[in-house]
Order: structure tokens, then C-alpha cells, then sequence
């Protein structure tokens, strides 16, 4: 007997909207004006709201969420933290998507049966302590976590957390979705609050209607181009206006999914029809019912204040291309972006051309790019590189096998993949003869950091739509615009390609192919889950030790950053999944992404014990082994990326204490307090390059006082001196994280405390 099933019960939606009127209507008189949405879903879901302080981005609050989501990478240690707290079960509906750990090389059917037999140890580790502690497990081959939550989970008006930074994809079917770390993760899981800074709410309006080559990832990638990796900071972006509502739901997904390479907490759009056309064709007609009896306040206000609007009219939106090495980097399709490739010495050739990932895997996604496909299949096209496609989930994989779409995809040259992450994350393994030399690569994905698809820093990454993907794979060149280029057919003709069109919803319905997704038993007490001693992969975790007491003095500077510091640079993702269970073996890779900004070198630095130049993986277990407590520095936006929390982690497990930058991306500088680390921003930016490399930093008057700088020294090699204050942002209740040693520690002791 089971007590959890696919999907969210219309009880707990029930419950939801049961008290959202009454809430509203409470943060209406609180705050004395109309309320975004926003601010509706989360008023609804504080702790306290008679009494909770709504200052944007000012008060941390304390919610309480309706679920929690696991992928496969980062579940490993957000439940092997959980294992320590000392529960029986989740508090809240939590589930795990296994779809990080699926390498691409040859296609679907060999790579998931790969994948099956060499992941078999984490796989039975996560479904065996799914099963004890409550959780839904959806196994590989299920799909990406965030298509699965999509068509199973979301749901208007709800707030979710998640341990994956493109978390907001809920946000598609207005759902407040947070990506967090595993520590935020197991606070929820063991029935604590999730604590986050009262987010500012930056508005999108939305005119016209999108048409012709231009489509919801447009939206995005234009977003991204004026507000940047980091404009989104602190703020939850909500759109709205009439051209909202003109889009389907996935297409708001998408554009809900790549917020997170803006920086913002999460994205959301308001309930209308769109929405509820997809609940109803996904099997929750329950839900969009219950959603329609509450709708008035699922939208926002008239008159709701934003803190900024920007204005993107759908009518004049045109194709964009963003790339590369950073999702902001935007260019329109054609001759712009083949100017900037002549300019920067950019291969026009392309050598990959990828669709699908979380952010466009939509049945509607590759109706369009299948629409193509048929075109130029008629004309006797095909792709002139390789042309991969990531379907998002078994549902959408089963219904295009079904509609023949996978056939008209793989007629011009497409290898249809697993349903999983694959290229997006770094699970792609190429050949060297292409990897060694400087390629291009264009994708429908979100984030096209160095080395973030195949690991090698000569592959250049470009984000764009899937039709526009699709039409670049048949002309091969990154230059070619759709809009106005033809392609030579085999008998010489020049083919104009037709504008896309695309099926918003499957007229058959959905198939939902295989069933992957195990229940877990009512009881779990009698599962056992094993961890080997000696296993390689998994390593049950020791609690963080608490702080001394003193301040922290003399710490050498065993990393400071030059330009973008990513958690891919922190913590490189590819091969170095495999690790993501054991916290000792995954430090090898600390660093190693990093641009010394001493000397221009990638992943090394000096060892202040005998001078020598060593990885910074291997200075750092050095430092650990030897008592050193030490600290890094970064620049603008400092782990920015991922949600993953090993990125935190690894530092403070090989000795770490302090991490200064100029600023921080929001998760990562939360998980960064969660286990115990102080982040420290630089008051005067310009304190970052007075730090040498043989320096060493003083903090001082520690722990850190809420809404006072803290006071530090750089001290040189000949003893004197330079006075710098740095701003944080540690809350009253992230104090006592730093002071217990982590925020796990706190929750271990409440845990024990309430039994």
C-alpha cells in the first residue's frame, strides 16, 4: 500500500485556496494598496502574516511551502543531510527526478541502459531512501525534473521549492518556485520554515502577440539582455499585460525556467485560460476548476506596484541569439550575430545544434521545430551538423513517437536522446577531434557557461529558440537568419523556410508512456538504506564543527577569482557528478574552473606552506590537513548558476570560512551561511584589488551583527596594514547558523529537542 501518488491531490490545492482570500484580503489592508500576485501567493503561504515584517527586499520571512523537488545530483546530499536530522518521514510531499546522472554519447535506448548500470549504486541509494522517508521517486528515464513537476505538480496560486536552480519553471502555471540548496530543503523536508529575504517584484508587461520565427524563449533572452546575469537579484519577476495571456502555458515555463540566469529568486505569470487548458489536458480538470473558483486572486491587482517595469511589445519582438559565455550576451538572429563572430574570431560553422532540455521540450517546442523539419525534409535538406534532440519527459517522448514528430525530427539527421539533462549540464561526450579546436554550438538551453556543455573550454555555446536552432542546423552557419536567408536544396533551388507552427496541446491527448514512477510504502521503517564504507560514490556526512568563538585572523587568500566565478567554476558539473554523494571525493574538483587573479592561470595558485603552485583542490585538502583555515575571493555576481550546494560545501568541508566578493548571486550566498560559511561583500568594491596573493585577512568582531558592516584588515607580507569594512546579509536566525557550525546543526537539535 502506498500513501503517495503522481501528482498533487486536489486537497492540499483545496487547501490553498481555502484560506487565499481571506490572506489577500489581509495583505491588502497590511500594505494600504493593490497587491501583485507575487505578493498574494506569498502572503498566503508566511508562517505568521498578521505579524510578519513586508518589507521588500528589507525583511527575511518565514514560509511555509507546498512541496519539495529533488534531481537526482544534488538529491544525493540534500538526503543524506536529511538521514542525520533524526525524522521518520518527510513533513511535506517531497519527490526525486533522476535525470542528471544520464551521459548523452550514442542515443536513447544504449545511453539510459548505460546510464542504469553505472549509476545502479546511487540509483538504489535514492529509491531506497525515498521509500523510508516518504518520497516519490521518479526513476531515469522519466524525464527532467522540471517537465515532470510541470505536468504533475504545479499548480496556480502554490509555492514549491526545489533543489535545482531552474526551479521557476513552475512559475509557467503560476506557482511561486523557488531553486534552494539542500539545506533549505531538508529545513522544509523536517517541517521548518523556509526562511528568504521578502523578494522586490520587478514587472514585465507584456503587448502584442508573438508570431512568425519569434516565440516565449524570445521573451527571455530579451529580458536577459536588459536586465542581465544579475538585474534580477533579490526580486521575483512577474509578468503581465494582455500579451501575457496570448502565451501557452509551456511557453510561460520557459520563459519562467532561464529567469534564473537574471539572478531572480523566481519568475510567475498569472492564472487565465492557457493555464487552465493545460491542467485539463494533463489530467487536473480538478484543479483547474478549483483554480477558476479563485481566479480573481491568482492575477494581479490593478494598480499593483512594481519596483521596476520593463515593457517588451510581442508584436516587434524578434528572434535573439544570446551567447556566448553568458546567457545575457544577446544579438538578433543573422547579421548581427555573424558581425560579432567575425569580430571575436567565432567558428561560423556550427558543430552541434541541440533542442529540447528543460527549457524547451514542450509537445508545443518540437511541433514547431518538427514543422521545419517537414519542410525541409520535402525540399531534400538535412542538418549539416549533428543534431541532438532532449525530449523532456517519457509523456512528451511516448506523444511525439505516437504523432510521428520523433519521425520527422529524425528525417533530416536528428538523434533523438534520453529524457534527461544530457548536453545542457555537461553530460555530453563529444569527440576530442571537435572538443580540441575552437567550435560552435547553438541550443534551446538555459546557461552557456565555458565548459558547461561538453566540458571543454574551446566549445563556444549560443541560447536560442528551437526554431531558430532547427534552421540554423539546416544552414549550418551560425549567421544564417530564417527571416530572410534561403538554404541551396540538393537540385540547386534556394529554400525559403516557412515560419514555424506549432500544436499548443496534443489533439490525441498525451501518451504517457512507460510508468516510472515508484510510490513509496505507507511504512517505511523496516527499508534499510546502505551506505558502503568504502563506496566511492556515497559517503554518509559528518556534522560541521561549531564556531570557536574568536575571530577569524591571518587567513590566507587561497583563491581570488578574476571575472565570472560560477558554481560551474566552483564546482564543475560533467564528469565530476559521478561524486555528488561523497562530499571528500567531490572536493577534488574545487576550483578547478577558477582564472587566478594573479597570474591568469586556470584551477592552480600558490601554497602559502612552501610556496610551491599547486591545483586548488589540492591546496586546499593541504590547508585542511594542516589546520589552516583560510579564505577566496570573487568578483561581480560571485556563484552565479546552479543551485548546487556542493559549491558551499566543499569549501567549508577542506577548511574554508570566509568568502569576500564584490557581490553574490542570491543562492549561493545562502547556501553559503547554510553550512556555516560567512560571505562578505566588499563596501568599497575597489577593496578586491588591493588583496595580493601572499596577503593574509583579519575579520573581525565576529559573529556578524544584523545591520552592521563588519570590520576586517588586509595585512601584508611586511605587517602593515589596510582597514576595509564589508557589507553582509545574515538575519538574526542566520547568525545562530553561523554560530552552531551550520543550519543543519540547528535543525539536528530541534529535531532531537522536540522529541
Amino acid at each position: 500500500m502506498s500513501t503517495v501518488t503522481a501528482g498533487t491531490p486536489i486537497e492540499l490545492v483545496n487547501k490553498v485556496y481555502a484560506s487565499l482570500p481571506e490572506r489577500v484580503a489581509l495583505g491588502r489592508q497590511r500594505l494600504g494598496r493593490p497587491l501583485t500576485l507575487t505578493e498574494k501567493i506569498l502572503i498566503n503561504h508566511l508562517v505568521d502574516p498578521k505579524n510578519q515584517e513586508l518589507e521588500r527586499g528589507g525583511s527575511y520571512a518565514d514560509f511555509n511551502p507546498d512541496r519539495v523537488a529533488m534531481q537526482d545530483a544534488t538529491a544525493q546530499m540534500a538526503l543524506l543531510q536529511f538521514m542525520t536530522a533524526g525524522l521518520p518521514r518527510t513533513l511535506v510531499p517531497s519527490t526525486v527526478h533522476c535525470d542528471h546522472l544520464i551521459l548523452a554519447k550514442v542515443g536513447a535506448k544504449i545511453d539510459l541502459g548505460v546510464a542504469i548500470d553505472d549509476n545502479r549504486e546511487v540509483y538504489d541509494f535514492l529509491k531506497s531512501v525515498s521509500a523510508k522517508y516518504g518520497i516519490g521517486f521518479w526513476g531515469p528515464g522519466s524525464g527532467i525534473i522540471h517537465q515532470v513537476v510541470l505536468e504533475n505538480y504545479a499548480f496556480p496560486g502554490g509555492m514549491m521549492i526545489g533543489t535545482d536552480s531552474h526551479t521557476p519553471n513552475a512559475g509557467g502555471l503560476g506557482m511561486v518556485a523557488i531553486g534552494v540548496g539542500g539545506a533549505d530543503a531538508v529545513d522544509v523536508m523536517t517541517g521548518f520554515p523556509f526562511n528568504v529575504k521578502w523578494p522586490k517584484v520587478i514587472g514585465v508587461k507584456l503587448t502584442g502577440t508573438l508570431s512568425g520565427w519569434s516565440s516565449p524563449k524570445d521573451i527571455i533572452l530579451e529580458v536577459a539582455r536588459v536586465l542581465t546575469v544579475e538585474g534580477g537579484t533579490g526580486a521575483i519577476v512577474e509578468y503581465f499585460g494582455p500579451g501575457a495571456d496570448s502565451i501557452s502555458a509551456t511557453g510561460k515555463a520557459t520563459v519562467c525556467n532561464m529567469g534564473a540566469e537574471i539572478g531572480a529568486t523566481c519568475s510567475v505569470f498569472p492564472y487565465d485560460h492557457n493555464m487552465a487548458l493545460y491542467l485539463k489536458a494533463t489530467g487536473r480538470e480538478d484543479i483547474a476548476d478549483a483554480a477558476d473558483k479563485v481566479s480573481v486572486d491568482l492575477r494581479p491587482d490593478d494598480g499593483a506596484h512594481y519596483d521596476q517595469i520593463i515593457e517588451v511589445d510581442l508584436d516587434r519582438l524578434k528572434p535573439l541569439i544570446n551567447g556566448p559565455h553568458s546567457p545575457d550576451r544577446a544579438h538578433k538572429v543573422g547579421r548581427a550575430v555573424g558581425d560579432a563572430a567575425r569580430e571575436n574570431d567565432w567558428p561560423l560553422d556550427v558543430s552541434a545544434a541541440l533542442i529540447g532540455s528543460c527549457t524547451n521540450s514542450s509537445y508545443e517546442d518540437i511541433t514547431r521545430a518538427a514543422s521545419i523539419a517537414r519542410q525541409a525534409a520535402a525540399k531534400g535538406l538535412r542538418a549539416k551538423c549533428e543534431l541532438l534532440i532532449s525530449p523532456g519527459s517519457e509523456q512528451i517522448r511516448a506523444t511525439i513517437e505516437r504523432d510521428g514528430l520523433m519521425a520527422d525530427l529524425e528525417a533530416v539527421g536528428a538523434t533523438v536522446l534520453a529524457n534527461a539533462c544530457g548536453p545542457c549540464i555537461g553530460q555530453w561526450e563529444r569527440a576530442k577531434a571537435v572538443t580540441d579546436k575552437p567550435n560552435s554550438i547553438v541550443n534551446s538551453f538555459n546557461r552557456n557557461f565555458p565548459k558547461r556543455n561538453d566540458g571543454s573550454a574551446n566549445t563556444l555555446s549560443f541560447v536560442t529558440s528551437p526554431d531558430t536552432v532547427m534552421a540554423i542546423a539546416l544552414a549550418g552557419r551560425l549567421d544564417f537568419d530564417p527571416t530572410t536567408d534561403t538554404i541551396t536544396a540538393p537540385d540547386g533551388t534556394q529554400v525559403r523556410l516557412d515560419p514555424p507552427v506549432g500544436e499548443v496541446l496534443p489533439n490525441r491527448g498525451y501518451d504517457p508512456g512507460s510508468n516510472t514512477f515508484t510510490a513509496p510504502p505507507a511504512d517505511g521503517s523496516g527499508v534499510t538504506v546502505a551506505v558502503s564504507p568504502s563506496s566511492d560514490r556515497l559517503q554518509l556526512l559528518e556534522p560541521f564543527t561549531a564556531w570557536n568563538g574568536q575571530d577569524y585572523l591571518g587567513l590566507p587568500v587561497l583563491m581570488k577569482a578574476q571575472g565570472k566565478c560560477t558554481t560551474d567554476h566552483i564546482s564543475a558539473a560533467g564528469k565530476w557528478l559521478t561524486y555528488r554523494g561523497h562530499l571528500e571525493n567531490i572536493s577534488g574538483n574545487l576550483f578547478i574552473g577558477a582564472v587566478n587573479a594573479f597570474d591568469g592561470a586556470v584551477g592552480e595558485g600558490k601554497d602559502i606552506t612552501d610556496g610551491g603552485t599547486r591545483s586548488y583542490p589540492d591546496i586546499a585538502k593541504r590547508y585542511s590537513q594542516a589546520g589552516i583555515k583560510w579564505c577566496a575571493i570573487g568578483d561581480r555576481n560571485y556563484g552565479e548558476g546552479s543551485s548546487r550546494e556542493h559549491a558551499a560545501m566543499e569549501p567549508r568541508f577542506r577548511g574554508g570560512v570566509v568568502i569576500f566578493a564584490r557581490s553574490f548571486a542570491r543562492i549561493h550566498e545562502t547556501n553559503l551561511k547554510k553550512q556555516g560559511l560567512v560571505p562578505l561583500t566588499f563596501a568599497d568594491p575597489n577593496t578586491y584589488e588591493l588583496i595580493g596573493e601572499d596577503d593574509r585577512i583579519n575579520v573581525l568582531n565576529l559573529p556578524p551583527v544584523p545591520g552592521r558592516n563588519v570590520k576586517c584588515q588586509i595585512v601584508k607580507p611586511d605587517g602593515s596594514t589596510i582597514d576595509f569594512e564589508a557589507l553582509h546579509t545574515f538575519s538574526d536566525e542566520q547568525v545562530e547558523w553561523f554560530k552552531a557550525g551550520s543550519a543543519l546543526n540547528i535543525v539536528r537539535a530541534k529535531v532531537a529537542g522536540s522529541r
